[in-house]
């Protein structure tokens, strides 16, 4: 059976191939009644084509003069949707040439309708993003080659700096691709180490792919394996944090993804890998019980760095804090 998306693109598709056509012809033609023709009309009239409907004998249905169907159809929310991812890209940095960003917002607009053409402006206007925490930059061309291999499920080979600045060569089967706290990680089979491997894109030398290809498992979460293998203690810092609190209220504040949480005598001992302690800090400070920062010392001090930025922020003596 036709869908009602299908039977609506194609009475534009009839209305572009002819100079007019009545409901019923058209009502003929797809196999329908003369209401369903109606109400076909009416949606693609409200997404801003137009179409124009005359009564009377040689009446019917025609579309606007000088009217070129655009290469690109959208409907309202799949505009705002568009609209919005491109200038979330823009607003992210450190990723994607600003000016590419730009270049295809406007080339997307160019084939919207009036309505939708006014609206995608009014977005661009009135909306700006916040998003410029801690990103490591990536080159775009890792991120694209990475993205073709895992659809063709083609092995790459890629040369990768470790966290002591030695490089090695390394054929590697990419499973996915993940952006966790403002760095790009792919994850996948290394066949150097024959295991599992999570590797960051920033620290790519090369990457080339082969001819060689790998099936890959059908149930690997990607984005779960990375999350999981960062709470474990993956990464460049070793953070390990005393909750005061019980082990209940811990596990319902920070899920199995963030860290590791033991119960000790004391707490609540939380446990995780960082490559960047602003995201982890940042973490921290959205918890609602008492803490303390057992190591590194490094993300005891930016805390301390930014609690005193806080203070100084706002007058103490004149400021009531309730308990």
């Amino acid at each position: 059976m036709y869908s009602p998306t299908t039977r609506i693109l194609t009475v534009l598709e009839l209305l572009q191939s002819y100079p007019r056509l009545s409901g019923a012809e058209l009502a003929d033609k797809l196999e329908v009644d003369i209401r369903s023709i109606r109400r076909y009309v009416q949606r693609l009239q409200e997404m801003g084509l137009p179409i124009v409907g005359e009564a009377g004998p040689a009446g019917g249905y025609h579309m606007g003069r000088g009217y070129k169907m655009p290469p690109l159809i959208l409907t309202d929310q799949e505009s705002v949707a568009l609209t919005l991812g491109l200038m979330l890209l823009r607003d992210m940095g450190n990723f994607l040439d600003p000016s590419a960003i730009i270049g295809a917002l406007a080339k997307t607009e160019r084939v919207m309708p009036v309505q939708l053409h006014a609206q995608a402006q009014d977005l661009q206007m009135a909306i700006r993003f916040h998003l410029r925490l801690y990103q490591q930059p990536v080159e775009l061309r890792y991120i694209t080659d990475l993205s073709q291999a895992i659809r063709a499920e083609c092995r790459v080979h890629l040369g990768y700096e470790a966290r002591d600045g030695q490089v090695s060569e390394r054929a590697f089967e990419p499973y996915g691709i993940i952006m966790n706290e403002g760095i790009w990680y792919t994850v996948g089979w290394c066949c150097l180490r024959q295991a599992l491997r999570t590797f960051r894109v920033d620290r790519f030398q090369s990457l080339s792919l082969t001819d060689q290809t790998f099936k890959k498992p059908e149930a690997f979460d990607a984005l779960d394996h990375v999350l999981t293998n960062l709470a474990q203690g993956a990464g460049e810092d070793e953070v390990e944090v005393l909750l005061l609190t019980t082990l209940e209220i811990a596990q319902q504040a920070c899920p199995p993804t963030f860290a590791r949480l033991e119960a000790t005598s004391e707490g609540v001992l939380l446990r995780r890998g960082a490559y960047h302690l602003d995201w982890v800090a940042y973490g921290l400070m959205q918890l609602d019980f008492p803490m303390q920062v057992r190591k590194p010392l490094a993300l005891r001090e930016l805390l301390l760095k930014q609690g005193q930025k806080a203070l100084a922020m706002v007058d103490t003596s004149q400021t009531r804090i309730s308990p």
